[in-house]
């Protein structure tokens, strides 16, 4: 059916040439074709519009042909959708104008129909679709319940979500019964995006790392493996938590088929805490895209023959920053692309 399954084979752990290469945030914010369209259509605007979410999709595949292209969306469109007003404010970032913050807050917070509230995402993934022509794998994604929260009761975005954690600690049972009704969101809307017809999906716990190893399993970790649970036969998934590599061990005997990995990880560390039986995602430091391009070059392949060919799917360690010239970006996706063993 794809032509070039590369990632999805290095997903089930099958020998190959050469890894696959994608970037997490690689539709946006450093490539100027999407800076056009930026100038033109605000944010949610860019998400809720199947035809511009498709073309920002694809942008950076024509431009580089990476082996797996990533839907454009966000995040928070869960939150939208369960009824919490999210606003994307310009140079500032999302703002939540009425937080969660009290049980009888959740009172207001739905478990919605996903093709009624999300349905333009599943539009845009086949628009996708179409102008992929089997040629890659589309990934689709969410933010795991913990993260989903802690914009849902911060309001906005934060270094540490002192609120989010102190309403975790101090109303720990309406703090679950949000949760649940995340996760019960995100199952149902990452089902219909594989009946829309995505090939992975991935979940961001971007914010797991600002729990102790205790709380992530309590607060995070348990409503990411129901989710695992639901998908997993539907669907390869990937679990990526960032700062969280105390939970690897963990996360690797969740049934998901692979992990990511940030930088802050080294390659022998990561495969050592999942005792070397799972696929790896990871994990160039973002900022390093800042080097020049031969450095670049360099670091990648080192970095491939650290982690090892095979269960291996190369990517940044976080999302790409949006200062990246882009012939670095080219470097770092050649230099894959390029490699021998």
């Amino acid at each position: 059916m794809i032509k070039n399954d590369l990632f999805l084979r290095a997903l089930k752990g099958e020998t190959v040439d050469r890894p696959p290469v994608w970037m997490m945030r690689q539709a946006g914010r450093y490539l100027p074709e999407f800076m056009e369209l930026k100038e033109q259509y605000d944010f949610f605007t860019r998400c809720q519009t199947p035809e511009l979410a498709s073309e920002i999709t694809v942008q950076p595949i024509r431009r580089y042909g990476m082996d797996a292209a990533i839907l454009f969306s966000d995040i928070l469109v869960i939150p939208q959708a369960m009824n919490i007003e999210v606003q994307m404010k310009p140079n500032f970032g999302p703002y939540l104008p009425n937080p969660i913050r009290t049980a009888k807050d959740l009172d207001r917070v739905i478990i919605p129909s996903i093709e009624e509230s999300l349905g333009y995402v599943l539009d845009a993934i086949t628009m996708t679709k179409e102008k992929l022509a089997d040629e890659i794998p589309l990934i689709g994604f969410a933010g795991s319940p913990w993260t989903i929260l802690c914009y849902c009761v911060e309001g906005q975005g934060s270094k540490s979500f002192d609120k989010a954690r102190g309403f975790c600690f101090t109303q720990p049972e309406a703090a679950h019964q949000l949760l649940q009704k995340i996760t019960d969101t995100t199952i149902a809307y990452l089902k219909a995006k594989v009946r829309a017809g995505v090939n992975a999906v991935q979940i961001f716990d971007s914010w797991g790392g600002m729990l102790s190893p205790v709380d992530y399993q309590e607060f995070s970790w348990k409503y990411i493996q129901q989710i695992v649970d639901a998908l997993k036969d539907e669907a390869p998934v990937i679990v990526f938590g960032k700062g969280c590599w105390f939970a690897l061990k963990e996360m690797s005997q969740s049934g998901a088929s692979a992990l990511g990995v940030d930088w802050t990880c080294s390659a022998q560390n990561a495969r050592y805490l999942t005792g070397g039986n799972i696929t790896l995602q990871g994990n160039f430091d973002p900022a390093r895209l800042l080097s020049p391009p031969e450095v670049i070059k360099k670091m990648v392949t080192q970095m491939i023959r650290e982690f090892g060919k095979d269960r291996y799917v190369v990517n940044l360690g976080h999302g790409i920053l949006p200062h990246i010239p882009v012939e670095n970006a080219r470097a770092f996706i050649d230099a894959v692309k390029e490699y021998t063993d």
